[in-house]
């Protein structure tokens, strides 16, 4: 495969580029490719050596003869999942939101929004 072919399917996968105070620099990731990430105080540096590196693990898991994972490019959400929690945090959970008066749907998704 060429470099532009894998340009390409590189592309298919989200980046994220974020200031983290905990680090003092611009971290770079792409979670639905691969784990891990890169750094540096330049913000587009750090994009550009991110998208290097998303490129160099399409190569190596073609390599492999491993199929690529899911894209998540373009991906659309349905705003919809289920979580599996104990009976008892479910419970505490249930009586916490009918305390406050609101649904445990709206807890929950106030709690993911501060998340």
């Amino acid at each position: 495969m060429n470099a532009t072919d894998r340009k390409a399917k590189a592309a298919r996968y989200l980046k994220f580029v974020e200031w983290s105070d905990e680090d003092e620099c611009f971290v770079g990731r792409c979670p639905g490719l691969f784990h891990g990430g890169c750094h540096g105080s330049d913000e587009a540096e750090v994009y550009r050596q991110l998208c290097r590196i998303a490129e160099e693990w399409v190569k190596i898991i073609e390599d492999e003869r491993t199929p690529l994972p899911p894209a998540t490019a373009g991906r659309s959400y349905s705003g919809k999942f289920v979580v599996r929690v104990s009976p008892e945090l479910h419970q505490r959970v249930a009586l916490k939101a009918m305390s406050r008066g609101e649904s445990l749907n709206q807890l929950v998704a106030g709690a993911l929004a501060k998340a």
